[in-house]
């Protein structure tokens, strides 16, 4: 028998005032509403490019349901040649460009990131400084005319191959692994591509997520430069053409309907129809963004603040 019986121990309760929970169901109300703020736009723009045309032109207002339901949107998007040919432009625009990019920064990063490099800190503010001052567009595009960068592949890919601040914060995440396992890499035979390979770029992996979604996203979005350097319609990336259909309203969404087997014969309906694809436009530029992201979501935050607690 135990003469010595334990206290029973009653796991007390944190106290919360009135005040604490008031201020706990404001937060809660303040972030559930700016969560709506924020999902609504995508709401309002899948629920228009399911609409009827013509009830969507007519439509004033927040925009709760459908207004009918039709694909007709989707079908002339996927029929005309220009959009498709825009989507598989994008494709190699971002593929290409991404690979090019990631290959860049690393490389330089890692050489930037070596303690034992000769002028890194006047390297590093020659770098820096491109961030800041620049020589202005008509220069810029005298230089890429000149240097062969006009009109082809290459110009969408090129002039945006490394970014000076993706640079910088993939160097001082490389700069934060202990250089004690770069010293055992070394002591056992390793080379400066095989430590970097092997050793640094697994240990830098959220880092790596971050920097690759921001060139991903950043060359899918990508125009401006297509705008500048492309002339020939069938290089232009789709979000140059989503452009000319947002911004410029020009006829494109006139001959997507001809294209699409819909007779257009009204200015109103050339209008009800032109929303409409712009609508399914931008559902089919953004989806595949949007289904990329959650996967890199979990490496965003710990890659940014990776990267930026060591300067």
């Amino acid at each position: 028998m135990n003469d010595n019986p334990q206290p029973i121990v009653k796991k007390s309760r944190k106290y919360r005032s009135p005040g604490d929970r008031l201020f706990d169901i404001t937060l809660y109300i303040l972030l559930t509403a700016l969560t709506l703020v924020c999902f609504y736009p995508i709401l309002h723009i899948l629920f228009a490019s399911v609409s009827n045309p013509g009830e969507l032109i007519a439509h004033k207002g927040i925009l709760l349901k459908p207004l009918g339901f039709t694909l007709d949107g989707y079908k002339l998007v996927f029929k005309d040649n220009s959009l498709i040919n825009g989507y598989k432009n994008t494709i190699i625009y971002v593929g290409v460009g991404t690979l090019v990019n990631m290959i860049m920064t690393i490389l330089g990063a890692y050489v930037l990131s070596r303690r034992d490099l000769y002028f890194k800190n006047f390297i590093m503010i020659l770098i820096t400084i491109t961030m800041f001052f620049g020589g202005g567009l008509i220069p810029w595009f005298l230089l890429m005319k000149d240097i062969g960068l006009y009109n082809n592949l290459w110009a969408m890919i090129l002039p945006t191959a490394l970014s000076t601040w993706n640079i910088i914060i993939l160097r001082t995440s490389f700069q934060a692994i202990p250089q004690e396992l770069e010293e055992a890499a070394t002591i056992d035979g390793a080379s400066q591509a095989n430590i970097l390979i092997n050793v640094i770029l697994p240990l830098s992996k959220a880092t790596l997520a971050v920097i690759f979604l921001y060139y991903l996203v950043g060359n899918w979005n990508s125009w401006f430069n297509a705008m500048v350097l492309l002339k020939d319609r069938q290089l232009f990336p789709l979000q140059l053409l989503m452009k000319e259909i947002l911004v410029a309203n020009d006829s494109t969404a006139t001959s997507i309907g001809s294209a699409g087997g819909v007779v257009i014969d009204s200015a109103g309906s050339q209008t009800a129809f032109r929303e409409l694809v712009k609508y399914c436009a931008i559902v089919v530029s953004t989806l595949p963004i949007l289904m990329v992201y959650p996967f890199l979501q979990k490496y965003f935050v710990k890659g940014v603040y990776v990267g930026s607690i060591k300067g």
